[in-house]
């Protein structure tokens, strides 16, 4: 066998074809030693050659209208992979886009492999992650703004579902990780074993994480910061009127986000607590109960999680604060924020189920009279205490946070 090396030029390139093409018209016998330098010959020629003189890649349409040709088809006889006649002329003549389902269609159908119809890195990563994009409560989405500059339809939202939701979770570092797969592993789900969709409250996450991101803080939170002590003080906030405004003041001021982010269908959620990629704690609301005293007994306990339970352990706290028989952790985050709002030697001081009374305590304690009726309520299981008395709505007074 001659002395075979890498090419790396193109005297080199000449010198061996001229030398393979010399070995073909030999006809080598299989085996023998001048069959295996062409083999070698062969595999280092079309190396070098595809180094200097790379292929671009054929075009999509172009893939699609030569499989076409081959098998005789015409545009109405694509209707299945585009969902209709039009659609597909519409693909073919550049005036829409192929979805990542039409490609996963046309590739099962025609034979033509995904690789060549997905250009767009998007598509890619979708395609890759073997996730059902249907599974998204796409509808509430699109209603809620999740797509950002999306104004068409639902059907063609759900034509383009991977597309749109792909590049929602990739606009946050940690959004593929979030995957009902990995939740199970990664967050504490506080829940009253209701069936949570768990795509909901997927993007329910990543949409917290996305408001969060966009806001900058004035500061970096210092670990250690939020404590019972500090906790209490913020609670008097809420003797003001404008107390739900000052308190995402007063939290952004410390480095935390205070997210407002309503929930999505069949995810049941109060709040939740995490860290962003920032290293910034991140408490989202959803105001499921249109109270002031819910308002702040949720944020005390997102609070308490972060005092006591936020340590690089558990990704996530998702709390439903209607759910009965919690962990040890909850329980924990209950008792703090109940300290904080009312600690326990000004309750028992409370010796009258009354107005006065409730009034006397919030005076006393620089709070609002909502919060001691609120847990007056639920510790005797009585909704209707107090009649229309302290009954304060939280929406309306942060609308501009929905």
């Amino acid at each position: 066998m001659n002395h075979i090396k890498v090419i790396k030029s193109e005297q080199e390139h000449e010198q061996a074809l001229a030398r393979l093409m010399s070995l073909m018209d030999a006809a080598p016998t299989l085996g023998s030693r001048e069959a295996d330098e062409l083999d070698v010959l062969a595999l280092l020629i079309e190396r070098y050659e595809q180094q200097q003189f790379p292929m671009d890649p054929p075009d999509p349409i172009e893939a699609i209208k030569f499989r076409m040709e081959q098998q005789g088809l015409r545009n109405k006889d694509l209707a299945p992979y585009f969902g209709s006649a039009s659609k597909a002329s519409d693909v073919l003549n550049g005036k829409r886009k192929l979805s990542l389902n039409m490609i996963r269609k046309l590739s099962t159908g025609l034979g033509i492999p995904a690789e060549v119809l997905i250009r767009e890195p998007v598509q890619q990563l979708a395609n890759e992650s073997g996730i059902d994009w249907q599974a998204f409560p796409l509808s509430e989405m699109r209603k809620r703004g999740y797509f950002e500059g999306f104004t068409g339809t639902l059907q063609e939202l759900r034509e383009y579902a991977a597309e749109k939701v792909s590049k929602l979770l990739s606009s946050v570092p940690s959004g593929f990780d979030l995957q009902p797969a990995m939740l199970r592993s990664t967050a504490h789900l506080r829940s009253n074993d209701k069936k949570t969709d768990p795509y909901a409250l997927w993007a329910w996450q990543v949409r917290v994480l996305q408001k969060a991101q966009e806001e900058q803080l004035p500061t970096n939170y210092e670990k250690g910061t939020v404590d019972r002590e500090w906790m209490q003080k913020l609670t008097q906030l809420s003797w003001s009127e404008q107390g739900p405004q000052l308190a995402i003041e007063y939290l952004n001021r410390h480095g935390i986000h205070l997210i407002i982010e309503q929930h999505l269908p069949k995810t049941y959620l109060d709040g939740a607590v995490c860290v962003n990629a920032n290293g910034n704690p991140v408490i989202a609301l959803t105001l499921r109960h249109d109270k002031l005293d819910n308002f702040w007994f949720t944020l005390m306990h997102e609070l308490a999680h972060i005092a006591m339970h936020l340590d690089g352990t558990e990704t996530w706290f998702i709390d439903d604060l209607d759910a009965v028989g919690v962990d040890k952790k909850e329980s924990e985050a209950d008792a703090l924020a109940q300290e904080s709002l009312v600690p326990r030697e000004a309750w028992s001081s409370l010796h009258f189920i009354d107005p006065d009374s409730v009034r006397a305590l919030a005076r006393n304690l620089s709070i609002s009279p909502c919060i001691i009726a609120g847990r007056l309520r639920h510790g005797h299981d009585n909704h209707m205490l107090f009649g229309k008395l302290f009954r304060e709505k939280i929406r309306e007074r942060l609308s501009e946070h929905l």
